[in-house]
């Protein structure tokens, strides 16, 4: 739904009268408000709303109360705030697809987005007791670690953190930073083909540095995903623990054998 600027600055109207309670009643009322008009399409998604110095006027309240307004609406995922630009209704929850062939770039595709992977740190790490068994190696094998941000049409949707065996993929780091891409990585390495062997989600809040890489306030819940990846022989090939922005992602588990 579209509605011009005229529209949108006067179809929420200040508050009739004033509450006789504390001023936390304003600023909730308002949020509430706010959260009406985005849910019923007045503010559609990737539309700014009104400066705090506008909304202020409109419902006869402080900045500082508009501020807490919108704050909330951030907490919440209806929105967010980004500095010196304003506050945008959130514009978009990816369906991601976590099947058998569980490819980032192929999944943003098929909900018509263009993504890529962002490789943010790569080093050399010794597989633990529980990393060990997952990837069928011996305890304190060399393992490369890669940590990596999923981004859609410039919003980041996970961070991850990945793990493969080496030497086996002793170059896949350079390849992904060069393309963008998990699968190049394993094509570039001799592996045509691989699939998802288990995913399991739980639901978490992020810590700061996660919460920070996705851009969201640490009170905002995350789903967190660990996968394994094997080869078409069987052999482990990755393990990965990601996260992901629980108001910009919907996961679908897909059966499908041919997924």
């Amino acid at each position: 739904m579209t509605a011009s600027t005229t529209s949108l600055t006067t179809s929420l109207q200040a508050p009739q009268a004033p509450l006789r309670s504390t001023r936390d009643s304003f600023w909730t009322r308002i949020a509430a408000e706010l959260a009406e008009a985005i849910g019923s399409g007045v503010y559609p998604p990737g539309q700014r709303l009104p400066s705090e110095h506008a909304l202020a006027e409109q419902f006869g309240v402080n900045r500082h109360t508009i501020r807490r307004s919108l704050a909330s609406l951030c907490s919440q995922g209806l929105v967010r705030i980004t500095q010196g630009s304003g506050t945008y209704v959130e514009d978009f929850a990816v369906d991601l697809v976590l099947g058998k062939r569980t490819r980032h770039q192929q999944g943003l595709a098929q909900a018509g987005l263009r993504g890529s992977l962002v490789v943010l740190q790569a080093q050399t790490t010794r597989a633990t007791a529980a990393l060990a068994k997952a990837l069928q190696v011996p305890a304190r094998s060399p393992l490369l670690a890669l940590r990596v941000r999923g981004d859609a049409e410039g919003q980041p949707l996970h961070i991850s953190e990945r793990y493969f065996p080496l030497p086996r993929f002793e170059n896949l780091a350079a390849v992904v930073r060069e393309t963008g891409s998990i699968t190049a990585g394993f094509t570039a390495h001799g592996v045509a083909d691989y699939t998802r062997r288990e995913s399991r989600i739980t639901a978490e809040l992020p810590n700061a540095e996660v919460a920070a890489q996705l851009r969201q306030p640490t009170s905002r819940p995350v789903l967190q995903v660990e996968s394994l990846n094997v080869d078409l022989e069987g052999t482990p090939i990755e393990w990965a623990r990601a996260w992901f922005a629980g108001d910009r992602v919907k996961l679908t588990i897909d059966h499908n054998e041919h997924t």
